[in-house]
């Protein structure tokens, strides 16, 4: 690296982060973060208060839908959501085309529910139809889980064809939207769910800490005696809320504050509308300009989520994607590793506080490193073609 050249940073100095989160956040969510707060104290729980019906806001579930937190990742919702909604009797039929509809399976198992797989390549967006006929073909199915955006390959499912298909047999439905909400528009009032899951630090742009399902109100409250384990029982939680006001067991306050913040930012660059322009915005710089260096993206535009890209590695024998990460990690630009089994690939990511320039920054900085290796072209292997 030129010796005059200064790291690509943040506004708070910090390397940018290519990645489905966590993710770069801004210097007002970071600050947030620098003050203490009893768990029990008012202004506390007034801000918790705003950011559970905020969410529910964005989810077009005001009135209809309640927000349960969850202490944790977003696994930690996913798990939650799975075992307080599927009943120790029920069967919950998955869909999957990756990492994470194979992770809610494993939680599936591990609960003891009956467990079907629908399964697609990571490639592939979720077959409708054949969704619809395992319904008609199994009255035992009595749940349906889908991931809105797979960020295994950055796909994007069709949810609200899911959606309808599960209303119509009758079937109720759970939404992983941990990539998508916040940026890409779920409405509960057009697509009917029992449950949706997301997290803090994605698509919302705060920390990780805290998970929480947007719950229906009627659903969750059927729901009483599933659960599995306490901490992560949503309708204990809800009563818990409900009651007092407070969370059971001591909550990630600072990370509840920060998202406090981001929320706020989140309005202000005109809510799920802005945000999702932005991230499409970063989206088509990333991709048009790594097209130009030769590289392929895994998947077709028409099914590009624009929250992660997923690129096949160059077939030149130069590259070595070890170097080329260390590379770009020294000017600033943090991007991640594959997750496929189809594909030998990379990921970049779109979301966070990032924007065109800096989706521009890092094609250059792509450009240069592959020109300091000596590759000369971003070209998959021709299997890959």
């Amino acid at each position: 690296m030129p010796a005059a050249r200064r790291p690509a940073t943040s506004e708070t100095g910090d390397p940018l982060l290519f990645t489905p989160g966590p993710l770069t956040t801004s210097r007002a969510v970071k600050q947030a973060m620098v003050h203490d707060w009893g768990s029990r104290d008012a202004t506390f729980i007034a801000i918790n208060r705003m950011v559970m019906e905020r969410i529910a806001e964005m989810a077009g579930g005001s009135g209809t839908h309640v927000t349960v937190p969850m202490q944790g990742s977003g696994t930690f919702a996913v798990e939650a959501m799975i075992t307080t909604f599927v009943p120790r009797d029920g069967k919950l039929l998955l869909l999957v085309n990756g990492a994470y509809g194979q992770r809610a399976a494993r939680i599936a198992r591990i609960a003891g529910r009956a467990v079907a797989l629908h399964e697609t390549a990571e490639d592939t967006p979720i077959d409708v139809a054949r969704l619809d006929a395992a319904l008609a073909a199994d009255a035992a199915i009595s749940h349906v889980f889908a991931v809105h955006c797979e960020t295994t390959s950055g796909i994007l499912n069709p949810i609200a064809e899911i959606a309808a298909v599960v209303a119509r047999h009758g079937r109720r439905l759970l939404i992983d939207a941990m990539s998508s909400f916040g940026a890409l528009a779920i409405d509960a009032r057009r697509i009917r769910f029992d449950a949706l899951a997301a997290s803090s630090n994605k698509c919302l742009e705060g920390v990780p800490g805290l998970g929480f399902v947007v719950c229906h109100r009627e659903a969750l409250a059927a729901c009483a005696g599933n659960a599995t384990t306490l901490v992560l029982d949503l309708h204990d939680q809800a009563q818990a809320f409900d009651k007092t006001g407070q969370y059971r067991f001591t909550p990630p306050i600072h990370v509840i504050v920060a998202l406090g913040t981001a929320i706020e930012e989140h309005a202000a660059e005109g809510g799920v509308a802005g945000r999702g322009a932005r991230y499409r915005e970063n989206c088509r710089v990333l991709v048009e300009g790594m097209r130009a260096l030769g590289f392929r993206t895994l998947l077709p535009d028409a099914l590009q989520a624009p929250i992660i890209v997923t690129f096949h590695m160059p077939r030149d024998p130069a590259f070595a994607f070890q170097t080329f990460y260390d590379r770009l990690k020294d000017r600033g630009y943090v991007i991640y590793p594959g997750k496929l089994t189809v594909a030998d690939s990379f990921r970049m990511g779109c979301i966070g506080r990032l924007d065109a320039g800096h989706m521009r920054g890092a094609v250059a900085a792509v450009g240069e490193i592959l020109a300091e290796m000596g590759v000369g072209t971003g070209a998959p292997a021709l299997a890959a073609e």
